[in-house]
């Protein structure tokens, strides 16, 4: 089976062997090691010298992390949203009584600069900016670097929707001044789902130590006290501690640049790929993500029919879209656990499948 959605990704062996440890007493020294040893590797893949959270919980709630930890009900904040997740980073604010300023752009198409910039300057009042980096509802990636940049000039907080980029594509959180950066076990970290990963800048821990909004669970005070005694705040998804561990290890192993240059190119064999069997891509090529590549259903193609084909008689998950997108692309995910040859049998199955699924 070629599981190849934006996620979960399948898992290597080493993951799997390792959650069929037997549980350890997550309030003992053994499982403290594990810990402390899970946060060191991670604060190498965020390339960040701050604080690295492992919280137990959905990338969802890695977002609300963000956003509960440095507002306060009526802080003003800068949504840039041009597809599903970042919408939905928009309305986490708002349902906890943030004021959000909407600046949306148009599924598939970048963020415009100058549009952030004229934002910024002409209301003081914003306090944070909620950026997605690798949008996968459109198979786009936004430029956080230049954002940033721009944030970064009129001093507000930026916080970050990593979740399907980071591991796979380059964010230094450090340098490009990201105050909250949120991932999740399952996507470019090959585990299963259960984890969200979260990194805290100076500035964030200025900001949170204002902020208004409630919080238990989600509180990175609690994190960080219960950190310092090599231990969670709660009882933690253990097994997929032990399978984060050891993919850390994996990844470490390869090396990050080489993971960032083994994502381009699969990336880029998958659009061209695409390109090959008469398909286009949906968002601006220019922008085009490299952990999910979102093709343009034409006229002709039933979404619905070609991902069942492909299920059912070649033994391959795709997604579709969501939605205002549903019925109009497919999606094909390639983080993680992915290959050239992984993408060449997608790419040949998918050659088979198409004619199956034409409309009419």
């Amino acid at each position: 089976m070629q599981l190849r959605i934006p996620g979960p990704t399948p898992c290597p062996p080493q993951a799997l062997e390792a959650m069929a440890r037997q549980m350890m007493n997550h309030r003992g020294p053994e499982f403290g090691k594990i810990l402390n040893s899970i946060t060191e590797k991670l604060k190498q893949a965020f390339q960040t010298k701050g604080d690295v959270f492992v919280l137990t919980a959905s990338g969802t709630g890695g977002l609300e992390a963000a956003i509960v930890n440095t507002l306060s009900p009526g802080d003003k904040v800068l949504s840039l949203a041009n597809g599903v997740f970042a919408e939905r980073f928009a309305d986490i604010a708002e349902k906890y009584g943030a004021e959000v300023a909407h600046l949306n752009f148009e599924w598939g198409k970048p963020v415009s600069l100058d549009a952030v910039e004229e934002a910024l300057r002409t209301d003081g009042n914003i306090k944070a900016v909620l950026a997605t980096h690798n949008e996968t509802s459109t198979g786009m990636t936004n430029d956080i670097k230049e954002i940033s940049a721009v944030v970064e000039k009129f001093d507000k907080l930026l916080l970050v929707d990593a979740i399907s980029s980071l591991g796979c594509i380059s964010l230094p959180t450090d340098d490009w001044h990201c105050d909250i950066v949120v991932t999740a076990s399952q996507k470019g970290w090959m585990v299963p789902p259960g984890l969200a990963m979260v990194s805290v800048s100076e500035k964030a821990w200025q900001a949170h130590s204002k902020a208004k909004m409630p919080r238990y669970y989600l509180d990175f005070s609690k994190a960080k006290d219960y950190l310092e005694k090599g231990q969670t705040p709660w009882t933690p998804a253990i097994s997929i501690f032990y399978a984060l561990d050891a993919t850390l290890d994996l990844m470490l192993s390869e090396g990050l640049n080489n993971i960032f240059a083994r994502h381009a190119r699969v990336g880029q064999t998958a659009r061209n790929g695409v390109r090959s069997l008469g398909l286009s891509l949906f968002p601006d090529e220019k922008y085009a993500s490299n952990t999910v590549t979102a093709v343009n259903a034409t006229d002709r193609i039933d979404v619905a029919r070609l991902i069942q084909v492909l299920r059912e008689e070649h033994e391959v998950i795709i997604a579709g879209g969501q939605q205002k997108l549903s019925g109009k692309i497919f999606r094909i995910g390639h983080l993680g656990l992915v290959y050239d040859r992984d993408i060449k049998l997608i790419l040949e199955a998918l050659n088979k499948a198409l004619p199956r699924a034409k409309k009419g």
